[in-house]
């Protein structure tokens, strides 16, 4: 097998950030002795992460074994996704902004026909829900845990508690059309092919404020691993929060 070097689009402030995070995490578990050094680790789990390689390619980059790859970078996402701000964090952080935008996507994953749940009607493929809340900038501010595929936008919402944290904080939000029936807080487009000139003039407005959301939706595909997760669905929320947390950092 050939290997050569290569870079990753992130910044050195991400890596020692995660890097203190497994020097932290070695010593709370009493490690004295690893295949590789903590920087080392870390810059493996970056490199997963934001290039997508399945466990052969860094074992061989690194010198290690696929076993060892998959614990290492476990570890890190573990690390990670427990540093992941809750729901009630966010609120808290919104309530700083003048008003926030909620969208739905849903990442790929390789599932066959068989698996019925994790298949979405809307995009005609298997995958997971994920929810996400930005500022009007499109800075992402929170992602909710992952729900299989056919759960609608508006249902995961509401089985995440959103909807009524934001109507309890007194927050204002944009959404898309997905969205309709939710009320409260909640702003959607209007609906219809007849529709008035005034409602017209408010979808293109809430057009404009909206697609502010799909910059979130880039920052998650920018970690090209979500762009087809081939790993367990019980660990691709940890995997999710990972990404945010390392976002957040690199701020």
């Amino acid at each position: 097998m050939l290997v050569y070097p290569s870079s990753i689009d992130l910044s050195s402030r991400t890596l020692r950030f995660l890097t203190g995070q497994l020097v932290a995490r070695r010593r709370e578990i009493g490690t004295r002795w690893r295949r590789l050094p903590a920087a080392r680790q870390a810059l493996l789990a970056l490199a997963h992460l934001r290039c997508g390689d399945i466990y052969a390619q860094p074992a061989a980059g690194f010198g290690i074994g696929i076993a060892t790859v998959y614990r290492y970078i476990r570890e890190a996402v573990e690390s990670l996704a427990g540093l992941a701000p809750s729901l009630g964090e966010a609120m808290r952080t919104i309530q700083e902004k003048a008003f926030v935008i909620l969208d739905g996507t849903l990442l790929p994953i390789d599932r066959i026909a068989a698996d019925t749940p994790y298949y979405s009607g809307k995009h005609k493929r298997h995958g997971m829900n994920v929810q996400v809340l930005t500022d009007p900038f499109g800075w992402l501010l929170w992602a909710s845990s992952a729900l299989p595929g056919s759960t609608h936008d508006l249902t995961a919402a509401r089985q995440h508690g959103i909807i009524d944290a934001l109507a309890e904080e007194g927050l204002k939000c944009s959404a898309d059309k997905a969205y309709q029936g939710a009320d409260g807080p909640v702003r959607v487009p209007f609906r219809g092919r007849r529709l008035k000139r005034w409602e017209l003039r408010h979808n293109t407005t809430h057009a404009k404020i909206r697609c502010l959301g799909e910059h979130a939706m880039s920052t998650l595909k920018g970690w090209r691993l979500l762009r087809k997760l081939r790993c367990s669905t019980n660990r691709i929320t940890d995997v999710i929060k990972a990404v945010v947390v390392l976002h957040h950092a690199s701020a």
